[in-house]
């Protein structure tokens, strides 16, 4: 079982109803389409900021990575990247993945949750 995270480039929707509608959107522009779109260069910092703190599970010897898919950049399309972390280690990992968002100016949304985060 994994726990997904979503984050995107753009204006923080107004409230959780707002955010829902435009990761909707998106996954379905950038997601559930046939078209590859690469990652922004916004997206692309963010998921390079992700792995100084935890290695891409394609690198990782000691099992010591939050990611259940790897390599991790190919979750990323445009401006979102909608992407896995393992159960066991989803509470420290979308804390930071949702507090290094901010950070950056990206939007961090829950999809379990309908929720936006922090």
């Amino acid at each position: 079982m994994s726990y997904d995270l979503a984050v995107w480039e753009g204006e923080r929707p107004a409230d959780d109803r707002a955010a829902v509608r435009t990761f909707r959107d998106l996954y379905d522009r950038y997601v559930d389409t046939e078209v590859e779109h690469p990652p922004t260069e916004r997206i692309a910092a963010y998921v390079a900021a992700l792995l100084e703190r935890w290695c891409d599970l394609t690198e990782d010897v000691n099992e010591t990575s939050p990611w259940s898919t790897g390599p991790l950049i190919k979750e990323a399309s445009g401006p979102l990247i909608y992407f896995p972390m393992q159960w066991s280690r989803a509470a420290e990992a979308s804390a930071y993945a949702a507090t290094l968002a901010d950070s950056m100016g990206l939007v961090c949304f829950d999809p379990q949750h309908n929720q936006l985060r922090p």
